[in-house]
Order: C-alpha cells, then sequence, then structure tokens
C-alpha cells in the first residue's frame, strides 16, 4: 500500500477527501487552476516516479473542464513517469452520448474514451455508467461499480415494507431487479418515448402498483423531467402518494429540484459521486460511496479481486 499515490481534481474535493481518510493517506499536493482565457493548468507539486497514480475526478458539470483537468492530470503524471495511472471517474460524462440515432452526430462516449487512453490512462473505475456498451469503446481495462448496494443500506430502513421498485425505462430493469432482490419485492417497468434530447412520454406501464408504495431508482437525475413524468405516471395508474426516489448520480440541472419537490415524495436519495450542491433541501440524503471506492484501490494495491464489491 506505499508505492501509490492519490491525486485529486477540483470537481469533488468532498469525496476526494472522504476517500484519503478511509485509505489513511493524504491526498498528494497538486495545482489545478484557470488561467484568465479559460485554459487548465494543472502542475503535480510531489513526485509520481514508478509510482502506480490514481486519479479521481468525476466529469460532472461544467462537463469539459472537468475532463480536460482529468486529461492534464494524467498527461502530467505519464510524462513523470508513473508506473501505471488509474482514472477514477464516479460520474463519467457524455455517457449518454454511446451512439448514434441516425444522424450525422458523433459518438462522445467512444471519443471520451479515445481521449483518456491517448494521455496514458491505463484503467477505468467508474460508477453504474448509463450504458454497460460503453466498456467496449476502451482497449484498456474498465470496472463499472455499483452504487445499489451502498444506496440499499441507507435505503431499506426508510421503505415500507410492500413497496414496489420502479424502473424509470427499460434501460434500468437491471438496476431495478438488483434493487427488488434485495428489498425482497417486485419490479415494475415503465415504457417511455423521448420527445427530444431532455423531454419523455410515458407511454405504458408494465406491473401493478395500485395501491403501492414506489421506490424509483434510476442511474441518474439531470433535470429530473424522467423522474416527474414517471411520478405522474404512477399516481395515475393507482399508486399510494408515497414516493421515494434513488439514484446514483444527482446532477440537478436547471429546475430539477421544483421538478421533484412533488407532494407525494418521501425522499430522494443519492450518492456523492457528484457533488452535492442542494445543501439546504430536506427531503434529499446524499450516501457517500468513499468506503467503496477506497475498498477498490486497496484491492487493486494488493492483487486482490474486486468481485464481491459488485
Amino acid at each position: 500500500m506505499d508505492n501509490f499515490i492519490l491525486f485529486a481534481g477540483t470537481a469533488n474535493p468532498t469525496l476526494a477527501n472522504a476517500i484519503a481518510q478511509e485509505l489513511h493517506v493524504p491526498l498528494a499536493a497538486s495545482i489545478a487552476e484557470h488561467f484568465p482565457d479559460g485554459e487548465v493548468a494543472v502542475e503535480l507539486l510531489e513526485s509520481v516516479r514508478q509510482k502506480s497514480v490514481f486519479i479521481l475526478q468525476s466529469t460532472s458539470p461544467p462537463v469539459n473542464d472537468h475532463l480536460v483537468e482529468l486529461l492534464a492530470f494524467a498527461d502530467a503524471c505519464r510524462r513523470a513517469a508513473a508506473s501505471r495511472i488509474t482514472a477514477i471517474v464516479p460520474y463519467f460524462g457524455y455517457a449518454r452520448a454511446d451512439k448514434r440515432h441516425g444522424r450525422c452526430e458523433p459518438i462522445t462516449a467512444s471519443m471520451v474514451a479515445d481521449l483518456l487512453q491517448a494521455v496514458g490512462v491505463n484503467h477505468v473505475v467508474t460508477l453504474d455508467l448509463h450504458t454497460p456498451q460503453i466498456e467496449g469503446f476502451f482497449r484498456i481495462p474498465v470496472d463499472s461499480l455499483t452504487a445499489v448496494p451502498s444506496l440499499h443500506q441507507t435505503l431499506r430502513h426508510h421503505l415500507p415494507p410492500d413497496v414496489v421498485v420502479v424502473s424509470p425505462d427499460t434501460g434500468r430493469v437491471q438496476m431495478a431487479t438488483q434493487y427488488a432482490q434485495r428489498l425482497d419485492s417486485s419490479v415494475v417497468v415503465l415504457h417511455k418515448q423521448r420527445k427530444s434530447s431532455s423531454e419523455t412520454e410515458v407511454t405504458r406501464i408494465v406491473g401493478d402498483v395500485r395501491d403501492r408504495p414506489c421506490l424509483i431508482v434510476d442511474d441518474m437525475i439531470s433535470t429530473g423531467g424522467t423522474i416527474n413524468r414517471s411520478i405522474e405516471a404512477l399516481l395515475n395508474a393507482g399508486a399510494r402518494p408515497e414516493i421515494t426516489i434513488a439514484a446514483t448520480h444527482g446532477l440537478f440541472v436547471k429546475d430539477a429540484r421544483a421538478k421533484l419537490t412533488h407532494p407525494s415524495v418521501q425522499a430522494v436519495f443519492v450518492t456523492d459521486t457528484v457533488l452535492p450542491k442542494e445543501t439546504d433541501w430536506q427531503q434529499l440524503q446524499v450516501v457517500s460511496v468513499a468506503p467503496l471506492i477506497a475498498a477498490v484501490i486497496r484491492r487493486f494495491q494488493t492483487n486482490g479481486s474486486i468481485g464481491d464489491l459488485f
């Protein structure tokens, strides 16, 4: 455990410090700032020669600034002769741009994978990728962990026994199933049709929610539009007005909080993969993934398996 060093970008210093405390190591000294014209400047203040380097940086909003900062950190470590560079990206931005939709547009998730590999990253660790196929864009090892066990440990104390787990679309069925198995519950799936990049419409509900409290699960909450429409669809189908929301990544952009401040919503649970901005929201509960990420780093340094952490 001695021959490694942990750097943190500016995206989430609170999570970085929590991970360092779990590992009983200090964060490595560095400088990450912007020139007056907006360019990112990074400087390592500690030697990384022949050391295993872990760089913690979510590519959360502002996505481009945090992504370039991560790339700059990795490039600096490679040029300073680090033996191995692991990028820990709790929230992987651009993950929704994983395919083309019949138009002349980029597959930006693939582009980001190429950039990370080009600057010398040897291994990527992330949590609850929007789509598993993103791993296929890399030619280096990728470990996509899940925050389901961490969230479940807190959620189980706040849910009624007859709760039903709701997947807001077909893409989250696997995640909903993991929650349902842990809660000894069943899964309901909402089918939706996307109207635009930020608007969706629920067209069908598969499963019975009548007189049942609901747990809506998702990988991320961005604008809150999908969750808002899911709430309305469930209530219209006869669900009890006792709804809990759980998501790994709480971006909460635009007016997401307003959309989730609904009389039927009991609580909103997210993790700290993204630095929480809503500090005065009584319904919001943040669960830390610092113990999970710290455990992964320990396993890597001792060549142990991380299979039991999923």
